[in-house]
């Protein structure tokens, strides 16, 4: 508070200082071309003007006052004022009236409000004096300047409230970290209020701050990420140049340091030890192993070999990316009864080293590692991983063909029998002795049918049947001669009648099912009774083949058409098989070239009178006879088609003849006596089981006899339908149209209406309308057709 009652002070002096000087000045009245330069609205130019008589100077006015009355700036004074208050002085400009204050009689100019100079800085007015009494300007306008002065009434601030910054670590001293800024509002110009300096207050003595530059460097050397890695540096920033009574801003700075790859990785112990059962198969892993590495990301990535020791064939190591760790891993097949320990020595090596710090040691690790092999219970194992066995094709059902091995690698040396899976051997051709392993024949071979075996023995522990293993047995039937060679194919030979002796007119080949070491060797020869033929020789080429040679000049179809050649056929492999071909010859036409034109036996039908076309014709009419009968039949089958064609079908049948009669006088459609006659004849009966060939037929009248029961001819008709054989064994309906006497109801037919004693009264017809007028004229008139 004395400092600032100190500077208020200095400014008032100052400001009275000045505020005299323009008292001294007094203008001429008398100099009618003074040429005066100052600040004005045109700029800077030269005003003239005939009189001058203000009293000014530039006014000072000190910022952010607080004292009780009103802070004086300044007074405005003419010499035209004669202090009898006839003139009256007028302020305009920035702040006029409402900032400054002017006492219009004297000329007192005060500040009404608190200025501050950080928001405006100077103020430019204008000042008149006119004539109270006649309003006429008694000097002319002009303009003047109030400047505020600056106080020291704001602190620094930085930029940042908080800032982020990083370094590697093992830095040295004096390594610069970041650089902070602080700003002061206050006039720079205008004392030390804006000269800032930097301190630092939190995070000594590991870094420092430069008091001008406001940069932060390290401190101390070979600082360790590993043993602190965040660090709190607080700066402050103070006006005044630092001096006591200056204002301050402080800032915070999160400092980081970065890793780098100083420390190199670290087994926590010298020596491991796993197990492994000699089962395992390659790939399986046994355990994990990890040197400490305090770096961090790429710096602690580590790489695991196997440097050296006994295991190194039998053993693997791959590294965990993800944890950094070492995976030991099977090679190869364990056995423990060849080996029961086995030592490794493994290796951790950082895989991006830091150079600069190579001096500090080797970035590597080592320990030993001790695998003990465990046993199990293995299954057998064959001497071999495949068996090859050869067996003649004659062999004898029980020859021993061959013998596979198989022992027990444990130490128990179990007892081990064998078998042939029949999946296998589905015919069960082979067999294996289980106690030796010895295969033998429990079929006849054929090599032609099948002349390789593929099969599989299985050896299983006696003692544990769940241990057992398989080997595949490749079994090849060598060939014996036990085929004859026979004709290629079927030879389709034919001779020209006018052959020449000595022309060749086939060659002929022969094949072996066998198959004899030196390739086959055939011979070929007519048969002993046929030595010397007189029609046909063979003549062996020496390469399997031969050729069929005429002997004599011309064949004739008419006195023989086929010739029979045969030849045997012999192999040259022990022991030697033959078999005997014949050969058919017939024998052709040819035209002079030797190609053949007919063989048919034509020439023998000629002699009987009979042609080609004629055969042909005849088999024509037998054609034709034969489609006549078919369709003659079909139509009598039409004829008597039965009514009901399925047997099956037991339904009811009604046999409708769509004959409608004419009315009660149409005596000719249909005669009910017939009914009433038990003398009816036979043969007017008619089949129900056969469609009626006319529908319509004309009925014979018969003269109506009264008074005579049919209950015996309908009892009668009903016999011999009963008895009929010929009749369907289903039910029929028969109809007789025949009422018994004494009926309730009296007869509903109008067929005796002719009989009816008295007539029927049917007027009521004429009361149902015109619709029914036809029926009331034919019944109600006294002229109707029954009169």
């Amino acid at each position: 508070m004395r400092t600032y009652s100190l500077t208020v002070l200095l400014w008032s002096c100052m400001f009275h200082v000045i505020h005299m000087m323009p008292s001294q000045k007094r203008t001429n009245k008398h100099s009618h071309s003074e040429r005066i330069t100052g600040l004005s609205e045109n700029g800077g130019k030269t005003l003239h003007r005939t009189k001058r008589g203000w009293m000014w100077n530039q006014f000072f006015l000190l910022e952010e006052y607080t004292g009780p009355d009103t802070q004086y700036v300044g007074k405005l004074h003419t010499d035209q004022d004669k202090g009898d208050g006839n003139l009256k002085y007028i302020l305009t400009g920035d702040g006029a009236g409402s900032l400054f204050i002017i006492d219009e009689n004297t000329g007192d100019i005060h500040a009404a409000k608190k200025l501050d100079r950080e928001e405006k800085s100077l103020y430019v007015l204008r000042a008149k004096a006119i004539d109270r009494k006649t309003g006429r300007q008694v000097e002319p306008e002009s303009e003047f300047i109030i400047k505020i002065h600056d106080i020291n009434d704001n602190e620094p601030k930085f930029t940042k409230d908080m800032y982020t910054a990083s370094i590697p670590e093992m830095s040295g001293v004096g390594t610069s970290v970041i650089q902070v800024t602080a700003t002061d509002a206050d006039d720079a110009n205008y004392g030390n209020s804006a000269k800032v300096v930097y301190s630092i207050l939190q995070g000594q003595p590991y870094f420092s701050v430069d008091p001008e530059t406001g940069i932060i460097k390290t401190a101390l050397p070979d600082m360790s990420r590993e043993n602190r890695e965040q660090y709190q540096v607080v700066i402050q920033a103070k006006d005044m140049g630092g001096q006591m009574g200056g204002l301050s801003g402080t800032t915070t700075v999160n400092i980081t340091l970065t890793d780098v790859n100083d420390n190199p990785p670290r087994f926590p112990q010298s020596t491991y030890q796993f197990s492994s059962p000699e089962s395992a198969p390659p790939g399986t892993p046994l355990g994990r192993i990890k040197a400490n590495d305090p770096d961090v990301g790429e710096n602690a990535e580590i790489e695991y070999s196997i440097s050296n020791g006994d295991g190194s064939d039998m053993f693997d190591i791959v590294t965990d990316k993800d944890t950094q760790e070492g995976i030991i891993t099977v090679k190869k097949r364990l056995d423990f009864e060849n080996k029961m320990l086995y030592t490794l020595r493994v290796e951790a090596t950082n895989t991006h080293p830091d150079p600069r710090f190579l001096q500090l040691g080797p970035f590597k690790d080592t320990a030993l590692v001790k695998i003990s092999v465990e046993d199990t219970d293995e299954p057998p194992v064959f001497s071999r991983p495949w068996y090859l066995i050869e067996a003649d094709e004659d062999a004898k059902e029980g020859s021993i063909i061959g013998q596979v091995v198989a022992h027990d690698p444990d130490i128990t040396k179990n007892a081990i029998k064998y078998s042939v899976d029949r999946h296998t051997d589905l015919d069960r051709i082979f067999n294996i002795y289980s106690g030796n392993g010895s295969l033998f024949i429990s079929k006849p071979l054929d090599r032609e049918e099948t002349p390789w075996h593929n099969i599989t023995v299985i050896a299983t522990e006696i003692n544990n049947p769940k241990q057992s293993s398989q080997i595949p047995v490749f079994i090849r039937i060598l060939d014996i001669n036990d085929h004859a060679p026979e004709f290629a194919k079927y030879y389709e030979t034919f001779v020209c009648e006018n052959a020449k002796a000595g022309q060749l007119i086939q060659t002929v080949s022969a094949v072996d099912k066998d198959d004899p070491p030196q390739g086959h060797k055939f011979f070929f020869e007519l048969v002993p009774e046929f030595a010397v033929h007189p029609n046909f020789s063979i003549v062996d080429n020496k390469d399997n083949t031969a050729g069929i040679m005429t002997r004599r000049n011309g064949y004739s179809r008419s006195k023989m058409s086929t010739y029979l050649l045969p030849i045997i056929i012999f192999d040259n492999d022990y022991p030697i098989q033959s078999s005997t071909g014949t050969l058919t010859i017939r024998v052709c036409a040819c035209d002079s070239r030797g190609n053949m034109q007919s063989c048919n036996a034509e020439a023998f039908l000629l002699p009987a009178g009979l042609s080609t076309g004629a055969l042909v014709a005849i088999l024509l009419c037998i054609i034709i006879l034969l489609l006549v009968v078919l369709f003659t039949a079909l139509k009598r089958q039409r004829k008597k088609e039965p009514l009901i064609i399925s047997k099956d079908d037991v339904r009811d049948n009604i046999v409708t003849y769509n004959d409608e009669g004419g009315g009660e006088e149409d005596t000719q459609a249909f005669d009910i006596g017939t009914l009433r006659n038990p003398e009816a004849r036979e043969e007017s009966k008619m089949r129900r089981d056969v469609i009626p060939e006319t529908i319509f037929q004309i009925r014979r009248t018969a003269p109506l006899w009264e008074n005579i029961d049919v209950q015996d001819f309908i009892h009668r008709r009903l016999k011999e339908n009963d008895l009929d054989p010929a009749a369907p064994p289903y039910d029929s309906l028969a109809t007789y149209a025949y009422e018994g006497n004494d009926s309730i109801a009296n007869s509903l037919s109008s067929l005796e209406s002719l009989t009816t004693e008295g007539n029927q009264d049917y007027d009521y017809l004429s009361d149902w309308g015109p619709r029914f007028k036809k029926l009331a004229d034919m019944y109600g008139g006294e002229d109707s057709d029954r009169d």
